[in-house]
């Protein structure tokens, strides 16, 4: 079973005796620049509590299975910089840290020989298997699912590799900011550096990017890491399931979305189950991405999203009835984002405006839990006898691995 975690982190770019007198400005300007930008920065800073922060691995799901590591907090951290310039020279770049991101002096931007784009898969399916089984799918809070749910989709009828129609979001798309596709030279980080951005890093202070393929890019962070996001869930006596939150300072909303599924003979995946708290069937796309603000506060005004005054949600009891072996869920408190570009907007609209560069820096909290037979996940509190507990070392890898007591 593959639980994809996908963990980046974002850290911020340290400025260090910089040449360029900056004045840091919105880079969503009314006036579009006459050229430009040279060069894209982009960062994305997360917080990540509950199963994921645990480090991965059969040593974090052990200690969970014990109990152990649900106030967990680690943070992300991805940079990427995207240029329409060449490299004088092979391709350097680095990130200059304030002195809080523990990060060191710098961070170098590897440019790599090829990257492959985010892609939708089905949760628990290894790449390149076909998926098999069947497909439920569910959405919205409430006690019991409405008329017209679930939407069922039977994998053995389809092609090899195909994916049944509307199974993502389409109205959400990705944007992951600067690639080796969209610029005609590319670096990006985690590298095969061996660092990893830490729980007490911080992100306020002086950054600072210089390399031999884009100009030189400072700005000063005020946002830091946001607060985690600790969540509980209580089932009903309708078989529906409370999921709680705490208000996450910062937040301009949050997605909620749970998969399950059943374990077939072999290992492969069975009958899986999906939901997710949007008031209409929207899943995948951008919306397991970094969205800025201004997506969010629309995808809240038509209940794809839950506004950031809201902390709770019940799951609906059609949902944990679906007879899933398992449950992951994970939930999401999308964040503020920093905006800055150099240079300033001419007071003279006549005057050309030619962006050196921009920048931009997204934040995000999220947890995820599990849930399954004989397992205490961190976000699950049962009510009534448990159904069976594993048994030694035997049964807690089987418990682990999804496959029952």
């Amino acid at each position: 079973m593959a639980f994809d975690r996908k963990l980046a982190i974002a850290a911020g770019l340290c400025a260090a005796g910089s040449v360029i007198a900056l004045v840091a400005i919105p880079v969503l300007a009314q006036r579009a620049p006459t050229s430009g930008p040279v060069a894209r920065y982009d960062m994305r800073a997360g917080t990540v509590s509950g199963f994921a922060a645990m480090g991965g691995g059969m040593g974090g799901a052990m200690s969970m299975a014990f109990g152990g590591g649900g106030n967990k907090v680690q943070h992300e951290l991805s940079l990427r910089l995207g240029s329409s310039q060449a490299a004088n020279g092979s391709p350097k770049a680095d990130h200059f840290m304030p002195p809080g991101a523990k990060l060191g002096k710098s961070v170098a931007l590897v440019t790599p020989a090829q990257e492959r784009g985010p892609a939708d898969q089905l949760p628990g399916q290894r790449e390149g298997q076909k998926p098999t089984g069947r497909l439920l799918i569910f959405w919205g809070c409430g006690e019991h699912a409405p008329k017209g749910q679930p939407v069922i989709i039977d994998f053995a009828k389809l092609s090899a590799g195909q994916m049944p129609p509307g199974m993502w979001s389409s109205t959400v798309l990705r944007d992951w900011g600067p690639t080796l596709q969209n610029s005609k030279t590319f670096g990006r980080w985690p590298a095969e550096d061996g660092k990893m951005v830490k729980a007490e890093s911080s992100l306020i202070g002086a950054h600072r990017i210089a390399g031999n393929y884009s100009p030189e890019i400072s700005f000063n962070l005020a946002q830091d890491f946001m607060a985690p996001l600790k969540t509980t869930s209580t089932q009903n006596p309708s078989g529906s399931s409370l999921l709680n939150w705490n208000a996450v300072p910062a937040a301009t909303g949050y997605l909620a979305f749970l998969f399950g599924g059943k374990m077939v003979q072999g290992g492969q995946m069975g009958d899986m189950v999906m939901w997710t708290s949007s008031a209409s069937r929207q899943f995948g796309g951008g919306l397991s991405d970094w969205l800025t603000p201004a997506q969010v506060a629309g995808l809240v005004r038509d209940r794809t999203v839950m506004a950031p005054t809201t902390i709770s949600c019940t799951i609906p009891a059609e949902v944990r009835s679906a007879g899933a072996d398992f449950r992951m869920g994970m939930m999401t408190a999308f964040g503020p984002e920093e905006d800055f570009s150099y240079p300033a907007r001419p007071a003279n609209a006549k005057e050309p405006w030619n962006l050196l560069w921009s920048a931009r820096v997204r934040h995000r909290s999220t947890t995820s839990w599990m849930d399954m037979p004989g397992m205490p996940g961190q976000a699950e509190q049962q009510q009534g006898p448990k159904k069976c507990k594993p048994k030694g070392l035997g049964g807690l890898l089987g418990a682990v691995a999804g496959v029952g007591c």
